[in-house]
């Protein structure tokens, strides 16, 4: 049989209540976690996105829970028609940005109302009734994706792109086979060379160029 227990006076209910009141307290003064979200833009819109939340985001007042937003990008050197190379970035992911942000309400209509934003990354909440598709559910990334990401961006090596495709005509503009003409068969960017099927003594014959040794016929 438990031991009987005196009933709670006025004095026991206060504290009690003080108790509650204080523990909700620090339950309220509990530090939100920032988290790396990824958010779907309308093709080519990456840095309007980004510009234009930054300024909502004062606007809003929520500048203090986004806090950062981001456009992964590593260096690139693209070859131009002519030849020429020209130093630019290429993005790790188009299509997306990257916002550190604590979610909450407020800040999720931030991000989702920003003109060009088309929706986070995330999970389908399912609808118990009707056709319609669900919401999304943002999904923070894990911290692997995040370095993962991260790490590619801050790679030094720059990727190569090159105004080519196979099966484009080029000119061959220097080297042992300058004034020559072919057809493109296959480009190595990592290694700024391509193949190209020259017709030589009357015979298709494939040979490896350099793309500083070509040019792009129109």
């Amino acid at each position: 049989m438990s031991e009987l227990t005196e009933p709670l006076n006025d004095q026991d209910v206060l504290e009690t209540a003080d108790s509650a009141a204080a523990g909700e307290e620090q339950a309220e003064s509990k530090p939100q976690v920032a988290r790396w979200y990824a958010v779907q833009v309308a093709s080519s819109c990456e840095k309007k996105v980004k510009a234009t939340l930054e300024q909502r985001a004062v606007t809003l007042g929520v500048s203090n829970r986004i806090l950062e937003i981001e456009i992964p990008q590593t260096p690139a050197v693209k070859i131009k028609k002519d030849g020429s190379r020209q130093s630019t970035e290429e993005k790790v992911f188009p299509g997306y940005v990257l916002i550190r942000m604590v979610m909450d309400e407020d800040t999720e209509q931030a991000v989702r109302s920003t003109p060009n934003v088309i929706n986070f990354v995330g999970h389908e909440e399912r609808r118990t009734t009707g056709r319609v598709r669900g919401r999304i559910k943002p999904r923070p990334l894990s911290r692997s994706e995040v370095n993962r990401i991260f790490k590619r961006a801050q790679e030094k090596k720059p990727v190569v792109k090159v105004d080519l495709a196979e099966g484009d005509r080029i000119s061959v503009t220097a080297g042992p086979f300058k004034d020559f003409s072919g057809e493109v068969i296959e480009i190595s960017g990592d290694r700024s060379k391509l193949k190209a099927l020259l017709s030589i003594f009357g015979r298709e014959t494939p040979v490896e160029l350099e793309f500083s040794q070509i040019s792009k016929d129109s």
